[in-house]
């Protein structure tokens, strides 16, 4: 596939689909190591009416939402066969450790995920996952998830 990889492109790899699908584009990526994708963050998303009505801001699970779902493009396009094989197209969380949320996201930002794998797999992934706004980080983690 051709970068940068946009909502067509996104929506063959991933299960994902409006209101839950939070990448926008994939702008950088290295099969088995690193993946960087952007998530558009509006007004209209339909979280900011409940958190916080008068001071809408992200919430933190939603950006490592987001960043589990930019890692799994970079999951379904390393792993051998994983597109052609329909059994296994969901990417499943195993864990999410040492989270860290630095400032808040609210809209009219521009998150930029930069991931990158720490163990790869067949069936397990082990990714280090950033989030920035700008060149603030805004948030971290590590995300384990299974294929299939």
């Amino acid at each position: 596939m051709e970068l940068p990889l946009g909502y067509q492109e996104i929506t063959k790899l991933l299960p994902h689909r409006y209101p839950f699908l939070f990448v926008d584009r994939i702008i950088e990526l290295e099969l088995h190591k690193r993946v960087v994708g952007i998530k558009n963050v509006t007004i209209n998303e339909p979280f900011f009416q409940g958190h916080f009505p008068g001071n809408p801001i992200m919430p933190g699970v939603l950006i490592i939402e987001a960043m589990a779902q930019v890692g799994g493009v970079l999951a379904r396009l390393s792993v051998p066969g994983l597109l052609e094989d329909q059994s296994k197209q969901t990417l499943y969380f195993m864990s999410i450790d040492k989270v860290k949320f630095r400032k808040p996201v609210v809209p009219g930002d521009q998150i930029r995920f930069e991931l990158e794998a720490l163990r790869t797999g067949s069936r397990v992934w082990k990714m280090g996952g950033k989030a920035f706004v700008k060149d603030d980080l805004v948030a971290e983690a590590e995300l384990v998830a299974t294929i299939g």
